[in-house]
């Protein structure tokens, strides 16, 4: 069995992998003081309890998180001693060239959510993870990563939203009945809902015009768009230019990059 565990800064995912399936998965709280201690108890914990629970053989993970990282590090050392462990950094191989300016700053998670589009979609590709940030990634033809954009996410916007306005209040963002809201609480949902659709559907138009070579018989009509992470299920029906929504897709990479590193 293969574990991915995709930390990121508001929540961490594990996934259990039986050869190419993901046989289980299970998203937490991403706590930057949990100790390697509370990492070990809390994973023994969720993979113990899951029906397909086996030995771990092997561990892939990316971490946005520094602090989570070291703790990590040590919980695998003390506690799955002798088990190959893949870390997505700077040296690790991943098969997607990375054409940026400075390639080591470029987050590993949004690396293998290039990488694990293009397995499985082909490029051109571009990615949209809605997580505390929105990403989009722009993959070529090639299965080059050439850049992407980042906005603030929809728990941050709400959050600064109730903060700042002095009659606003945390509402829970569900998919409105109308897009002209009669109460306060549907025009916020409104407003979110289908602000970040249009968001998504007027960056991703953009990168799908620029990643069109018609030299090379690849319009904007061939970019394949991804959608994944935890809050795309809020958003990803109303928006016109995804064609898949993927909620897996970084650990399907996770487990690309550790069979890349492991023979």
């Amino acid at each position: 069995m293969l574990l991915a565990i995709d930390v990121g800064n508001s929540h961490t995912v594990f996934g259990l992998f039986s050869g190419e399936e993901l046989v289980d998965h299970w998203r937490v709280a991403t706590d930057a003081h949990r100790t390697a201690d509370e990492w070990a108890v809390l994973m023994g914990g969720l993979i113990g309890a899951s029906a397909t629970g086996g030995g771990v053989e092997g561990i892939a993970m990316c971490c946005s998180v520094p602090g989570v990282l070291h703790e990590m590090r040590e919980m695998f050392g003390r506690r799955h001693p002798g088990v190959p462990v893949v870390v997505v950094e700077p040296g690790v191989r991943t098969g997607i060239p990375v054409r940026m300016d400075n390639p080591k700053e470029v987050g590993g998670d949004r690396i293998i959510n290039a990488l694990a589009a293009v397995r499985l979609y082909g490029g051109p590709a571009v990615v949209v993870d809605f997580g505390t940030a929105t990403t989009f990634d722009a993959v070529s033809a090639r299965g080059e990563y050439i850049g992407g954009a980042i906005a603030p996410g929809i728990d941050i916007s709400v959050e600064a939203l109730s903060r700042r306005g002095a009659q606003l209040h945390m509402v829970e963002i569900t998919t409105p009945r109308s897009v002209i809201a009669k109460n306060t609480a549907e025009a916020l949902r409104s407003g979110v809902v289908f602000g970040f659709a249009g968001q998504v559907d007027g960056v991703v138009d953009r990168m799908a015009t620029e990643l069109a070579d018609p030299a090379a018989g690849v319009g904007a009509d061939d970019v394949t768009v991804v959608a994944t992470g935890g809050l795309a299920p809020l958003v990803v029906s109303e928006c016109e230019t995804v064609d898949v929504h993927e909620p897996w897709l970084t650990l399907v990479g996770l487990r690309l990059v550790f069979e890349r590193n492991n023979g």
